[in-house]
């Protein structure tokens, strides 16, 4: 069962015509980025929010009704803790449970950056309105033939083939 402060963001974009996206980050994937975030420095709310925006390239803002609710639960579990500066700010610090936590989940980690990282590269070619109709070509097609088409082990080795070519021709361009 995910929980509301696990989703990503669904607000319209101006940039990608509104609706729904799909999420970024699944259940309790948000709360292993705050904490390697806050492994490399202590942060605040705000700064927590533009880090990740910044990690996404822009593609994913979580919003302060995402990231707070996953900061009390973290400070709940005890892996962080959240404590008002002078200034009036809160000062966000990993603890050494969190750190351990952390460690543990290294693996999970790697595959969300790798996500997220994949996900970004496929955002800035989206941004060329030639390329995005190009991709949204592909996916329909594929979608088409291999989602909803009764297709043959044959059909499929030969659709794999040519996206294996098409990549290979890219990465060789001059």
């Amino acid at each position: 069962m995910s929980h509301p402060h696990e989703e990503g963001d669904k607000a319209p974009h101006p940039d990608r015509g509104g609706g729904r996206r799909q999420r970024l980050f699944g259940h309790g994937e948000l709360r292993l980025v705050i904490l390697d975030i806050l492994s490399r420095e202590a942060s605040h709310g705000y700064e927590l929010i533009k880090a990740i925006e910044a990690l996404t390239h822009g593609s994913y803002t979580p919003s302060p009704g995402v990231i707070y609710p996953t900061l009390d639960f973290l400070q709940d579990q005890a892996l962080i803790t959240i404590k008002e500066e002078n200034s009036g700010r809160k000062k966000i610090t990993i603890t050494a449970q969190g750190q351990n936590w952390l460690a543990e989940n290294r693996q999970q980690l790697a595959h969300i950056q790798a996500r997220v990282q994949a996900r970004s590269v496929g955002f800035e070619l989206r941004k060329n309105p030639q390329m995005k109709r190009a991709l949204d070509n592909f996916k329909a097609v594929l979608d088409l033939r291999v989602n909803q088409g009764d297709i043959s082990p044959a059909q499929l080795k030969k659709i794999i083939g040519i996206i294996d070519r098409a990549a290979l021709d890219i990465s060789q361009l001059d």
